[in-house]
């Protein structure tokens, strides 16, 4: 490769080149969306492209020929744009060669015989048309463009991520919260907590494809769905999300579907399953989040019938967490320390629901951050990634196009897509559709255009948060991976035991049965955002070996971490 970049850099810049400006190909039909249009001058098929004014230059920074653009790596020619369309205007720039002669094209041909294509095209310059006018009517010397594996500074700047990017937290109340998340109070039946299925050992999440929820026992892969009268009479229908970098400023919708929005249509801040009963005056969507699992039948209320609460969640959602809120403030080590972390609490008196909601979200908006990892040392300070990383780290944003959804510092563009991912489970059903399925996004639109996407998830930490997919569908990073590259055939190889659930042959009747709808798994097959991708196995470890990249150092050691005992004197899991 040095010899290459010797070859290119040297040989090509210097004694070939009339022109060495760098240039974008793109037109009215390709994706630009890191440059907007005021920088890129559309109308012929090569334009300028005009570096944006607050791209920054660094140590050690490369310089391309005469451009004097700043790039992160600028060392190989992957394709020419007739192979290859342009989408991200901040993953691939076109290198403009211009005036070139004979002589360059005859050692293409040469280096063409043996199979020496990447060398050949260093040499796939000057191949317009000569004569043909440009708009301005003088002639123009058309120029092949190649693709650098290069990515501009400013572009790379939009993944950086820091402590100066999320909410404040009160640190007070990120310390009731921490109680809070762990103690059964604030479960209809008091036999499970936030942490349950969020617990610190399994890096927020619960390890299994779909939870076991209010009548189970134990954490993580272990818990098991109970016994007698407790045992449940349901899954959890969705995998339990991440909850790493939610106190980031630029988080805006939550759930899968993305049912929790922050948005006044309300009067309350939030678009919600509670609509106008969702209380004001919560803090955070992280605050708003927290309140709606303990509402949840399957998930921390119960059965109705069983306790107050779910009696209460079965008349009007906000009839229980005046119920909850009381547990809570009873408790005269709680009132003490919400008096003292709250400016409007006087007394235990004044604590409601509100207050625990803002408590919780200030615990996982704080305990949660990670920004440590090697792709930060990367980004920070130039810490060059482990070599099949840095492999990895061009295929995602290279041929893999993995950056087309998974963009910014969070790695997500909180947008839906449709993956077509296996199907089981109960589903989450919706009124007159009966059926175990799950739609996505559809459920909170309503709108057909909206089945079967979920939100795009974020990829930092990753590698610590499998199962993967809206349902668990892969326990492993490959296995989802695959399921990118090729998603119909892999999902055709997919078998049940591939899925992460804990036995309950009560339920092994439903747990598949949606499989058994031709017409429903047509309707998911057709319903695919993700083209298939011309990734080998090799890639695929490069990219397996990019996302380990995005671990934190110390995603294992966080802040407050899991309590000894909480307030309320229950068990902690």
């Amino acid at each position: 490769m040095r010899l290459f970049n010797l070859l290119r850099r040297h040989l090509l810049n210097d004694f070939f080149l009339a022109d060495r400006g760098v240039r974008i190909a793109a037109d009215r039909t390709q994706l630009v969306p890191h440059i907007g249009a005021g920088q890129v001058r559309f109308g012929h098929a090569k334009t300028d492209l005009v570096v944006p004014a607050d791209t920054t230059l660094r140590a050690r920074m490369p310089l391309h020929g005469a451009a004097q653009v700043p790039f992160e790596r600028a060392g190989e020619i992957l394709f020419d744009t007739k192979a290859k369309r342009v989408h991200h205007a901040d993953q691939f720039l076109g290198l403009g060669i211009a005036a070139a002669g004979s002589g360059p094209k005859r050692l293409a041909r040469l280096f063409e015989l043996p199979g020496l294509h990447h060398v050949a095209r260093l040499f796939e310059i000057g191949q317009g048309r000569r004569g043909e006018k440009n708009e301005g009517g003088k002639k123009a010397t058309h120029v092949a463009a190649f693709l650098l594996l290069a990515t501009p500074v400013a572009a790379m700047d939009d993944y950086r991520l820091g402590p100066e990017d999320y909410l404040e937290f009160d640190p007070k109340q990120a310390r009731i919260g921490q109680l809070l998340f762990y103690d059964k109070i604030l479960s209809g039946n008091r036999n499970i907590s936030c942490g349950t299925c969020h617990h610190h050992d399994h890096a927020g999440g619960d390890g299994v494809s779909l939870g076991i929820g209010e009548g189970g026992s134990g954490v993580g892969p272990d818990r098991t769905p109970g016994t007698g009268s407790d045992r449940i009479a349901k899954r959890v229908p969705r995998n339990a999300p991440t909850l790493w970098n939610l106190g980031h400023k630029d988080i805006h919708l939550l759930f899968h579907d993305g049912r929790l929005s922050v948005d006044d249509i309300y009067g309350n801040g939030f678009n919600s399953p509670a609509q106008e009963w969702l209380p004001q005056g919560l803090d955070n969507i992280l605050a708003a989040q927290a309140l709606f699992p303990m509402t949840a039948q399957f998930e921390m209320a119960g059965n109705p019938k069983e306790n107050e609460v779910s009696g209460a969640v079965h008349d009007r959602i906000d009839n229980a967490w005046p119920i909850i809120a009381k547990r809570v403030r009873i408790i005269p080590e709680y009132g003490e320390m919400f008096v003292e972390a709250f400016d409007d609490v006087e007394t235990s008196e004044d604590v409601t629901i509100v207050h625990i909601g803002n408590a919780l979200g200030a615990f996982m908006g704080s305990e949660w951050q990670s920004h440590d990892s090697p792709w930060d040392a990367y980004l920070t300070d130039g810490t060059p990634l482990p070599e099949a990383a840095e492999r990895g780290r061009e295929v995602f944003f290279g041929k893999g196009e993995c950056s087309s959804c998974h963009s910014g510092p969070l790695f997500t563009d909180q947008e839906f897509h449709a993956l077509s991912l296996p199907a089981f489970g109960p589903g989450r059903t919706r009124q007159w559709d009966p059926m175990p399925r799950d739609v996505g996004r559809m459920a909170e639109s309503n709108r057909l255009e909206d089945a079967y996407r979920f939100r795009t998830p974020s990829l930092r930490n990753v590698a610590l948060t499998a199962p993967y997919g809206h349902n668990g569908a892969y326990p492993t990073l490959r296995g989802i991976l695959e399921h990118h590259r090729d998603p119909l055939v892999v999902k055709a190889t997919w078998t049940k035991d591939t899925a992460k659930l804990p036995e309950a042959p009560w339920l092994a009747a439903i747990d598949f049965v949606i499989q058994s709808d031709s017409r429903e798994m047509e309707r998911q097959r057709r319903a695919l955002d993700l083209p298939g991708l011309p990734l080998t196995d090799a890639d695929l470890d490069d990219l397996e070996a990019f996302l380990h990249a995005l671990t934190g150092k110390t995603a294992d050691t966080r802040p407050l971490g899991r309590p000894d005992r909480v307030p309320s004197g229950l068990p902690v899991d």
